[in-house]
């Protein structure tokens, strides 16, 4: 059997044709591993009736549902590259990531109408226009998914792709500037669904809870992998944090991934105590530290919270916390996956000593291959075999990682260094405070000093004060937040990182402390 990812669903068409492969919710709609496979084949058949073939790139704006997945494995199948778009970028920024990409059909949900007639009126490098949805009609530019997908027929296409040929391309959240787009193959990401189903708790016919966005790696290569593994995934268009609970109740899901404010969202939810009695076993949480609070909180019910660390560069998979030390070593992600290393290392290339802080580097078989068209870039991230994250941590002697924060945003505060994910762990332990960013300030006196920027639960108060008389016993005087903004609005891009660039932007010129 060739390495292809699109195999992988017509294998379990066969060796599980009546199981339910694929839960839609909010349509009801319900489908076999053979009713998914085959409709995947029409829509491959369909792309290549256009002149759509390998190597040529498919860009996806839509939401999760069947369409999503099934277009996404027709792609695999006649070789076609996955180019996966985020739906809540503005029409000049998806124009960008379909010029870069070289995209020669888009594939869209109707309720982004406006923005692919955008898209369409700049005269992008895209052929083929492809709307999904019953509502409205379709442009004369367009055609109709179901109307093509009707129209052809559901035989398996021939498989002309395999091994390290390019499966997907998945634009970086562009914190930092201009979106780079990682390269993945067929090999790479089979790694990736390996890795997940040899390190996590995934049992074969597991019901997985899809609340990410799938244009997001944490949310595709789960996917993958439960496909890979003869599982279910029951699908949510988007993350809705009283709804989650009926889903959880009615399909009997038993793991997912979530970031930590959707944790945090659940359990402030006044349906917390169905989680206690709920069918889930664990969840994977990662994009941001998970703070120790939360793991604490879902495991005195029962639930573990296994941190991961993971990167778009690692189709998802480096650091995870096992279910033994998800409590004992709160605060780490853990040590590295299966078939995956980790390592610390100065600015030499060398390993820390233990308790050292140094940049972390992965290797593996599911790192990345590229950044498209970025060789510059490319040669700076992938050194001697291995992928330089620009994230810094600290490893024990067991091996365990503790990533302390991104090299970029590292506060120099008297000579000091201060990790503000230090500081945001410790913040978020405080019972009125809900979620916290940690940037850094100017200051004469000491060249910068943290600013927390701070959300309260609602119907709680804190003040600086406050809040400063909680850090004293936790945090070394000089890490202390002197300066404070309160705030509703903590800016996150889709996979839940918060955006500290813009926080940055939104405070510069502030007074440096107010304490």
């Amino acid at each position: 059997m060739k390495s292809n990812i699109g195999l992988f669903l017509t294998k379990r068409a066969q060796l599980n044709a009546r199981s339910e492969a694929l839960v839609e919710v909010e349509r009801k709609r319900r489908f076999t591993f053979a009713e998914l496979n085959e409709r995947c084949n029409r829509i491959a058949n369909a792309l290549i009736a256009k002149g759509v073939g390998k190597g040529d790139r498919v860009a996806l704006l839509m939401m999760n549902g069947v369409e999503y997945v099934e277009s996404f494995y027709a792609c695999a199948k006649i070789g076609a590259v996955t180019v996966p778009l985020n739906w809540r970028l503005v029409p000049s920024e998806l124009e960008f990531l379909v010029n870069d990409s070289g995209s020669v059909a888009l594939l869209y949900d109707n309720e982004f109408d406006e923005a692919v007639a955008e898209l369409h009126s700049q005269k992008t490098c895209a052929k083929h226009w492809i709307r999904v949805g019953d509502n409205g009609c379709c442009p004369g530019w367009s055609d109709n998914y179901d109307e093509i997908t009707k129209s052809t027929h559901g035989d398996e296409p021939a498989t002309v792709a395999e091994g390290d040929d390019r499966l997907f391309i998945m634009y970086t959240s562009g914190t930092t500037g201009l979106p780079k787009g990682v390269v993945h193959t067929h090999n790479t990401t089979m790694w990736g669904s390996l890795t997940l189903n040899m390190t996590c708790d995934m049992r074969p016919g597991d019901n997985y809870l899809q609340v990410m966005p799938l244009f997001h790696v944490g949310a595709l290569t789960p996917a993958i992998a439960i496909i890979h593994n003869g599982g279910k995934l029951v699908i949510m268009r988007a993350f809705d944090p009283n709804r989650v609970f009926d889903v959880i109740s009615g399909e009997k899901c038993e793991t997912s991934l979530l970031v930590p404010a959707m944790l945090q969202m659940m359990w402030a939810s006044p349906r917390r105590e169905e989680l206690s009695a709920s069918s889930i076993r664990w969840v994977l949480s990662g994009a941001a530290p998970v703070p120790v609070s939360v793991i604490m909180d879902y495991e005195r019910i029962g639930i573990e919270v296994h941190q991961v660390y993971g990167l778009t560069e690692s189709c998802g998979p480096a650091c995870v916390i096992g279910a033994a030390d998800a409590v004992s070593k709160a605060g780490s992600a853990g040590p590295a996956f299966f078939h995956t290393e980790v390592r610390v290392v100065d600015e030499s290339g060398e390993d820390v000593e233990v308790g050292g802080v140094g940049e972390v580097i992965v290797r593996g078989p599911h790192i990345m291959t590229e950044y498209w068209n970025r060789p510059d870039a490319t040669a700076e991230a992938l050194r001697n075999g291995w992928l330089h994250t620009g994230d810094l941590a600290t490893i024990d002697a067991e091996g365990f990682v503790y990533i302390q924060d991104r090299m970029k945003d590292m506060i120099i505060s008297g000579g000091e260094n201060i990790y503000p994910a230090e500081i945001e762990n410790v913040l978020t332990g405080h019972p009125a405070i809900l979620e916290c960013a940690v940037i850094g300030l100017p200051s004469e006196k000491w060249g910068e000093t943290p600013l927390a920027i701070v959300s309260l639960k609602e119907g709680e108060t804190a003040t600086p004060e406050d809040i400063i008389a909680y850090c004293a016993d936790k945090l070394a005087g000089y890490k202390i937040p002197r300066a404070f903004e309160f705030s509703s609005d903590i800016p996150r891009n889709p996979s839940g990182k918060i955006l500290k660039r813009i926080l940055r932007e939104r405070y510069a010129g502030q007074a440096a402390e107010q304490g």
